[in-house]
């Protein structure tokens, strides 16, 4: 699990109903690769997110595949129609097996 990983996002707290929002979403994340070594020539192990999900109210917003090649602290911007008041749920996932969440409502004005 990489310690300093911390996901980050941003929600309009209200929107009107059938109105476009956009969110955006950002994981601190160091992404290693596998290739690099240490200072004592031993390879750091695999750790990065290779897929990035986000849903509202249980239904999948987007579900993204991530692929080796993307650099550190992986950004998405993406709009999401908002048709009622919920909660936004966001997932990283790693390599590794670790999970990173974070969540977020949205009011319908």
């Amino acid at each position: 699990m990489a310690d300093d990983a911390k996901p980050r996002v941003k929600v309009p707290k209200s929107a009107k109903a059938g109105e476009t929002v956009t969110i955006k979403a950002l994981i601190s994340h160091k992404m290693e690769s596998g290739q690099r070594k240490d200072a004592d020539g031993n390879l750091i192990p695999r750790s990065i997110i290779n897929r990035f999900t986000c849903e509202l109210n249980g239904a999948n917003v987007v579900d993204v595949a991530i692929d080796p090649a993307v650099s550190t602290n992986p950004y998405f911007e993406f709009d999401a129609k908002i048709d009622a008041a919920g909660e936004f749920k966001f997932t990283w996932y790693d390599d590794d097996g670790s999970v990173y969440e974070d969540t977020k409502p949205i009011e319908v004005s």
